[in-house]
């Protein structure tokens, strides 16, 4: 059960902390740092023998600036020793399970205790209320089923930060219909699936959704994207930049300029090549550190993105720290025989959905014409029956895309291994259509 005077407190404390000056904000930093150091040596196998091994103890990190001594730790190695990386001041059981929406192909399961649930939703709410978000709004967001009871029984009755769920899985009639009956003063959901939207509502010449402003997260899209579907709805569009493992990263302000670091919640680094923290304006790999994960820590995580280390300040008076978030490539939209678009992200969403997803080591999805998808499937056992899932799972994907099976193949390929792509990264997602969307 959320405890509410907690998420308050939190509330008002990261109100108060964007406005810190940069050595008070270093301060609150390095204390809670030394607290998550501690902490992570003491109750945590993994972090405890990686640190000794390397002669580390946790009297030897007092600053951010001590970070370099310690490891950089990757998803991989995360889902090797995720038993060994939970402290054992918990019950594993009584832990919240989240998981990353699996765009590379290998879902990462993340374990969060009350306190660390409550203060995630403090921190979501801290962006959107700088950026306009009321108490009464009604607040609409496009996401997976997955999230729809996320919001506390007593929220909805009191009306309060309450929010509207439209599932990604809605063919676009259907969305737009409920966000009409909804009349949203906020919209929000995955920046693709806002961009399909607004694609439609121009195409229909739908002029009853008039939110007061759109957040879109998830996803980065290109700044043309985000253009065009402020566009279209005719309001300013902030993006934000969030990961499962860490919740919200970084956000953009109503300046709309750069992107404000969490920076009294994650220390960010952007590093080079050999790990060597980039000057500002250079591009670096993103490495984050939470100050709020005790459960399950996250001490110089490698988040997979790439940023710009920024050290300009934002003229709409919030004192966090700047990042200029590189710009995620543009994914091909999958098409369904009924004409229907759907983001990457929907697909993956709809793999983890699948009630055998834990036998599956690493999956990828290649359309080859609107009527025919290959999912490609490496197997965490030899002893998982391929028929079995192979039936089980094309039934999944019929039922949740709402298709009928003489309307669209799904082959399943069960392989051994499923390389990269040649550009030495993978996407889990892949459409090999000519046609122009």
């Amino acid at each position: 059960m959320r405890n509410y005077f907690k998420v308050l407190y939190y509330l008002q404390s990261m109100m108060k902390r964007a406005h810190l000056n940069r050595d008070k904000l270093a301060e609150h930093q390095n204390k809670n740092l030394r607290k998550v150091v501690k902490n992570a040596y003491d109750h945590v196998p993994y972090y405890h023998q990686k640190l000794k091994s390397m002669g580390i103890k946790p009297s030897d990190i007092r600053t951010v600036k001590d970070l370099t001594k310690l490891p950089i730790i990757r998803k991989d190695e995360i889902r090797r020793n995720l038993s060994r990386m939970i402290s054992n001041r918990f019950d594993m059981n009584s832990l919240r399970v989240l998981s990353t929406s699996g765009s590379t192909g290998l879902p990462l399961r993340i374990f969060i205790d009350k306190n660390e649930d409550d203060y995630r939703k403090a921190k979501h709410l801290t962006a959107n209320i700088f950026c306009g978000q009321r108490p009464r709004d009604r607040y609409v967001t496009i996401s997976s089923p997955s999230h729809f009871g996320e919001v506390p029984r007593l929220l909805r009755i009191l009306g309060i930060y309450d929010r509207i769920f439209v599932s990604v899985f809605d063919d676009i009639e259907t969305q737009i219909a409920k966000i009409e009956k909804a009349k949203p003063d906020v919209l929000a959901g995955y920046s693709s699936s806002l961009l399909l939207l607004a694609k439609e509502i121009q195409k229909k010449g739908v002029k009853t959704i008039k939110p007061r402003f759109i957040l879109g997260g998830a996803e980065l899209i290109d700044h043309l994207s985000r253009q065009f579907v402020e566009e279209v709805f005719e309001v300013p569009f902030y993006d934000q930049y969030a990961i499962v493992e860490l919740d919200r990263i970084a956000w953009q302000c109503t300046a709309r300029l750069q992107y404000h670091i969490d920076a009294d919640s994650i220390v960010v680094q952007f590093l080079d090549e050999s790990g060597e923290e980039v000057s500002a304006g250079e591009r670096g790999e993103i490495v984050c550190t939470s100050l709020f994960n005790y459960a399950m820590p996250f001490i110089r995580y490698a988040v997979g993105d790439m940023g710009i280390a920024s050290d300009d300040e934002c003229p709409c008076g919030i004192k966090l720290p700047l990042m200029k978030v590189i710009e995620g490539r543009k994914d091909s939209l999958l098409v369904l025989p009924d004409g229907r678009l759907l983001s990457p992200r929907t697909f993956t969403i709809a793999m983890n959905m699948f009630e055998l997803t834990k036998d599956i080591a690493q999956f990828r999805v290649i359309q080859r014409t609107t009527d025919h998808f290959e999912i490609h499937i490496k197997k965490k056992s030899k002893n998982v029956d391929e028929k079995i899932m192979e039936k089980k799972l094309a039934a999944h994907l019929q039922e949740v895309f709402n298709i009928k099976k003489s309307n669209l193949a799904f082959e399943i390929i069960f392989d051994t291994d499923i390389p990269i792509d040649r550009t030495g990264k993978f996407r889990a997602v892949v459409s090999e259509l000519q046609k122009s969307l």
